[in-house]
This record gives C-alpha cells, sequence and structure tokens, in this order.
C-alpha cells in the first residue's frame, strides 16, 4: 500500500468504526490527525511510519470484520481460523489497546516520524522468528505490542499459550532497570504472565538459545509470574 492509498483507507475505516466501536475510532481519528497533513511523498522516506501504518490498517480491518459478526458462535469459529499468538493479539490485547490510555503513544509516534526509532535487535529477532518457525511454534510482532507494551514477539508453542517476551542485550549489570519499567507495562496491561530475555550475542547458538527458552516457557510459565531469563 502507498501512502495515498493508505490515507485514504484510514479515512474509510475511521467512518466505519464511527458505527461499531468508538475506542477504534478515537484510535484511528489520532493516527489519522498525525499523518493527514504529510505529503504522500515525504510519508514515502518515512519508512517506519509507513510500516506502522500497514500493521494498524490491517488490525483496524481484521477488528472490525470480528466485531461485525453477529453472535460469540461466529466469532469464535473466527479466532479458530487464526495462529494462537494472532489470536491473542486480535481477541485481548489489540482490544485492551484500544480501551485504555496509552502513556507512551505521543512518545513513540513522535520517535518514528523522526526516524529515531531503534532496530538494533531486528536482525536477532528475524532470526528468532524463522527458527521459532523451524520448531513447530508461532510468533506475532507488532509495532502497537513493541512500543507500547515492552513486547518484542509474542511466542506460542504445542500447548498454544501465547507468551509476551521481551529480548534484549543487555548485560544482567544494567538490565535491571529496563526489566523493572518492563514488569511495570506488562501489569499495566493487565498481561498475566512474562519473559525478559537477556542474551550474550557473543555466545555460539544463542539463536537456538533463546528460542529453546521461549518455547518451553510459552508451555510453562505460570500466570502471575514476569521471568527475568540471563543466557
Amino acid at each position: 500500500m502507498q501512502p495515498q492509498e493508505i490515507k485514504e483507507i484510514l479515512k474509510s475505516l475511521i467512518e466505519e468504526a464511527s458505527t461499531v466501536d468508538p475506542n477504534l475510532e478515537k484510535r484511528l481519528k489520532q493516527i489519522n490527525r498525525w499523518v493527514k497533513d504529510i505529503k504522500p511523498g515525504s510519508l514515502t522516506a518515512k519508512k517506519f511510519v509507513l510500516f506502522f501504518l500497514r500493521q494498524i490498517v490491517r488490525d483496524a480491518r481484521t477488528y472490525l470484520n470480528i466485531t461485525s459478526l453477529a453472535t460469540e458462535d461466529e466469532k469464535q469459529q473466527y479466532y479458530q481460523r487464526m495462529t494462537p499468538t494472532e489470536r491473542y493479539w486480535y481477541s485481548y490485547l489489540f482490544p485492551k489497546w484500544l480501551e485504555e490510555v496509552d502513556p507512551n503513544l505521543e512518545k513513540w509516534k513522535q520517535k518514528l516520524m523522526s526516524g529515531e526509532f531503534d532496530q538494533s535487535d531486528t536482525q536477532v529477532l528475524t532470526a528468532v522468528a524463522k527458527e521459532i518457525i523451524n520448531c513447530g511454534g508461532d510468533f506475532w510482532q507488532s509495532y502497537i505490542a513493541d512500543l507500547s507494551m515492552a513486547t518484542d514477539i509474542i511466542v506460542s508453542s504445542s500447548l498454544e499459550q501465547a507468551l509476551c517476551i521481551q529480548i534484549t542485550s543487555l548485560s544482567d549489570v544494567y538490565s535491571q532497570d529496563k526489566f523493572d519499567k518492563w514488569e511495570n507495562t506488562l501489569k499495566y496491561w493487565e498481561i498475566e504472565r512474562g519473559l525478559f530475555l537477556s542474551y550474550n550475542p557473543g555466545i555460539d547458538g544463542f539463536v537456538k538459545q533463546i528460542v529453546n527458552i521461549s518455547l518451553y516457557n510459552s508451555d510453562n510459565l505460570q500466570i502471575g509470574v514476569y521471568l527475568k531469563f540471563n543466557l
């Protein structure tokens, strides 16, 4: 989708949401005000903003498809066609984001627009996601989950229980403050459990270790536990 097309779709989604879900309408209007005065050519150069806009259009469209279904049985059938992490996103986390005040929204919108968005772990996350699929697991990534909910990746294994994970290369000495903020963020969004995984990029096979620990804890980490794990 090109910038002008995204803008038109965004307007259409706002109109549709106005008769279905006021929370979604409000969020989409916030996003629309953020980008409406930016010319398509200028928006093309802001790749992180474009990536986010494509995601929010996809999320809004899917969410409206679900909310338009007449019965709970129809909605459950729709969810069952999704992967476990996708289902967790659309049935819980995305609606939660629409309902609650997002204390980080203005901050990260500014970072995306200015190009300050830090994607230092992108290659690692890409390798982790690929390995998760190879191991028969499932994953979901989202700008909203990352920037608002301190979640780099949502993982599911054999029991299909989605787990929110923050992955950082900070050493244990320096990661306590980040861990505290991460735990508080998950609790704010009522995410019931989570894994904060600190890795050493100098260790051979660290991607496979990240994946093994993530998949294991997806199946086994208890509700109410926010686990800090250092490789």
